[in-house]
């Protein structure tokens, strides 16, 4: 397979980080290198994919690391107005300085988000998370799957440009599925081919289907079954990689897995 950046966004509470932790180690156990981004505005990527507590409470995002910014930009974040700084700052040693291991073959590391009423929508933080998005080096076999803020917010700001998939996380509802054409409408306007819609949550399939083809007629789409039990996951801090394989979840996101990736 050749090098993939893979976006997952979409409104929040639709279950993005949960999936791109279980791409993230459905590649690894692939064979494949994976990078994965956690550029949420609460980053809890690090708990779902594996990173041990006590190190996922340490960590510092990029996008807060001050000095770092500073470094690179040569602007602090919230005191850019009325200062020139770079716009295209130097991000090559990024992943070996901050990236952190999670297993042979995947390492995450956290972006964060942009406080845009401290800082504005054209900043040095941004400046910086942008140049990392767009000039991170890719191997061959490489993937890159970004766990993008909920919203709109990373194709306002330029986060999604030259992506090759778009992996938008939707519930089965009607207002949840017209956000969700909102958004596959602007990662098209961003040049992003392959734009799959994930419908989560599911308890009937077969009315999600009719609902999905009626709001995003001829999107690909997949359907993951409703699992009662997440939450209980969630609260006991249990990575993805503990999830019983029997998981509605683990089972939909690894059919997605296999259709989309495994040829």
């Amino acid at each position: 397979m050749r090098s993939l950046k893979i976006l997952v966004a979409g409104k929040g509470g639709t279950g993005k980080t949960t999936v791109s932790a279980l791409l993230s180690h459905f590649f690894c156990s692939s064979g494949h290198y994976v990078l994965a981004l956690d550029t949420d505005s609460t980053p809890n990527l690090a708990i779902s994919i594996g990173v041990p507590p006590d190190v996922s409470r340490s960590i510092i995002p990029l996008v807060k690391n001050e000095d770092l910014v500073e470094e690179r930009t040569g602007a602090r974040p919230g005191e850019s107005w009325g200062v020139f700084f770079n716009l295209s700052p130097e991000v090559e040693d990024i992943v070996e300085k901050y990236g952190i291991k999670v297993r042979d073959g995947l390492s995450l590391l956290v972006i964060g988000s942009i406080d845009s009423a401290k800082q504005g929508c054209l900043c040095p933080a941004i400046a910086l998370a942008r140049s990392l998005l767009k000039h991170l080096l890719l191997k061959d076999d490489q993937i890159v799957i970004v766990d993008a803020e909920a919203g709109a917010e990373v194709f306002g700001r330029g986060l999604a440009e030259d992506f090759d998939y778009f992996l938008c996380m939707s519930e089965p509802t009607l207002r949840s599925l017209e956000i969700s054409r909102d958004l596959i409408r602007m990662a098209g306007e961003l040049g992003i081919r392959n734009n799959i819609l994930v419908v989560n949550k599911v308890v009937d399939e077969e009315r999600a289907l009719r609902l999905a083809k009626r709001i995003l007629p001829g999107v690909k789409s997949f359907f993951i079954g409703y699992d009662p039990e997440i939450s209980s996951y969630e609260e006991e801090g249990l990575s993805v990689d503990r999830y019983p394989r029997g998981s509605p979840v683990v089972a939909g996101v690894r059919w997605m897995f296999d259709s989309l990736f495994r040829r």
